[in-house]
């Protein structure tokens, strides 16, 4: 299965980004957007102003706001926050797509309000057609300027896993594959809630040891409930569960690492927030995954503390110190 031309949802800095890694693999590459000064500085000096400013896109790259002109491409990548999703895809499926149309999601997180993951909410909305997703350590500013990154493609048709692999494949980007959707999506949104979580312990002061021991004690929680709620062990010991779990529990580049750092520094949320000034996926991911683990009745520590600092009003500090000063128990357990 091959792409000539592919359309993009979303004009942030990961759409930005995915879109140098494919641009020099297809005829043309489309972005969909709502910022007319987006737009307008793609299509005519081929650069967003406003995210990944310093890149310098394809010409073979534009722009539009109009999402019907992404109703007739091959492949359409979903690059819009996780709460943006289900809007976007009702509005694409008003202009009808064909069977044979691919749809690729790359947001990391479940929806708020169903719980559901994306990949659901497009198979919903277009049971017909083909449904992947994108994961793994994936830094938008390190994807721009051609740093090594692995990723990984999930796909339930080995055609189309196989001739996104082909596409995405750069020197260097190295995409793999798998079958299980779940356990992508799940690593992907779950890893968000540990990574505020890293960022308030080194807000807070705590030392190396402290913060190791929690990102591993989180891959150890993240497998436990991903796993219960469909995902397979062997993912989240992948490029979606422990590979994205530690680039955003320790990178600058991580936004909900920064949000953490605000809060472990006596910040609001609301406060942290509005410094970032983009989208942190962690913060309602933290909602949505409470809930799943509770229905799924899954021992969560971590993920209740963060949502206990995040909904409950917990202070920082107060809710680490409950963290380290829960019973012991077996490492495996």
């Amino acid at each position: 299965m091959k792409f000539d031309t592919v359309a993009i949802l979303g004009s942030g800095s990961f759409g930005t980004a995915i879109s140098t890694v494919l641009a020099p693999k297809v005829k043309s590459a489309l972005i969909i957007g709502r910022d007319p000064e987006v737009i307008e500085s793609i299509n005519l000096e081929h650069r967003n102003p406003k995210y990944l400013t310093n890149i310098k896109l394809g010409g073979n790259v534009t722009a539009s706001a109009q999402i019907a002109a992404a109703a007739d491409y091959p492949l359409i990548l979903f690059s819009v926050p996780t709460s943006a999703t289900r809007q976007c895809a009702e509005a694409l499926a008003k202009h009808g797509l064909q069977d044979s149309t691919v749809l690729l999601s790359c947001a990391k997180g479940i929806e708020k309000t169903s719980g559901e993951r994306m990949s659901e909410i497009l198979g919903e909305l277009f049971p017909n057609n083909p449904i992947a997703v994108l994961s793994g350590p994936n830094h938008a500013e390190e994807i721009a300027t051609e740093q090594a990154t692995c990723a990984v493609i999930g796909s339930e048709n080995h055609a189309v896993a196989c001739g996104l692999q082909t596409l995405f494949e750069r020197s260097f980007f190295r995409p793999y594959t798998s079958e299980d959707l779940a356990g992508i999506e799940l690593g992907g949104a779950i890893k968000n809630v540990y990574a505020i979580a890293a960022g308030m312990s080194k807000g807070l002061g705590l030392g190396d040891n402290a913060i190791a021991a929690l990102v591993t004690r989180a891959l150890a929680e993240m497998t436990r409930l991903g796993t219960a709620l469909g995902g397979k062990p062997e993912t989240f010991a992948g490029l979606s569960g422990v590979g994205d779990l530690i680039v955003t529990c320790f990178s600058v580049h991580s936004r909900n690492h920064r949000v953490g750092l605000a809060l472990g520094g006596g910040r609001s949320l609301e406060e942290a927030i509005t410094a970032l000034g983009m989208v942190a996926e962690g913060v309602p991911n933290t909602f949505s995954i409470h809930e799943a683990a509770r229905k799924a009745n899954v021992r969560t520590p971590i993920i209740d503390a963060v949502y206990a600092i995040l909904y409950e009003n917990k202070g920082v500090a107060e809710a680490m110190t409950e963290l380290l000063s829960r019973d012991t128990r077996t490492e495996c357990d």
